[in-house]
């Protein structure tokens, strides 16, 4: 396993394991490397310190603390608070994939039965959603891949 102190194009830092640096060329190259903050695609490795393994016996040092967290856990107030939106919305609604713009309007038209919706349009969809008078808003975070 190795660590990378990612940058992503809007400025936010974060920390991400890679099961190798192969790893990281190879998710990065799809695309499947996004933001934890934001859910934005333009993520580079940042300029990071190297970590030195103590001994195994040795006491963990105050400025470690933050090596221990779980890589899962929110890394900063704003990213916990996004953690909890996308919780909310995921448990409150419903996601139609790439379906969200023809469920939108079906919704919107009275075709489908009013309730909360998530998904994936694409910026022409989306633009067409809003100049119709369908009301959407981008959600702060990217797309939700697995391996």
């Amino acid at each position: 396993m190795i660590t990378y102190t990612l940058k992503c194009e809007h400025g936010h830092t974060f920390d991400s394991w890679f099961q190798s640096a192969e790893a990281f060329d190879k998710l990065h190259a799809a695309k499947m490397v996004t933001c934890s903050v934001c859910g934005a695609l333009g993520v580079e490795k940042a300029v990071m310190a190297p970590r030195v393994r103590p001994a195994r016996e040795a006491a963990p040092r105050p400025d470690t603390v933050e090596a221990s967290r779980p890589v899962s856990a929110p890394a900063s107030p704003a990213e916990q608070a996004l953690a909890e939106l996308r919780k909310m919305v995921e448990k409150n609604s419903e996601n139609v994939g790439e379906n969200f713009a023809k469920e939108a309007r079906r919704i919107h038209e009275g075709e489908a039965p009013e309730r909360s919706i998530y998904g994936e349009a694409k910026p022409e969809e989306a633009k067409a959603l809003i100049e119709e008078g369908i009301p959407v808003a981008p959600l702060p975070w990217g797309n939700r891949r697995t391996n």
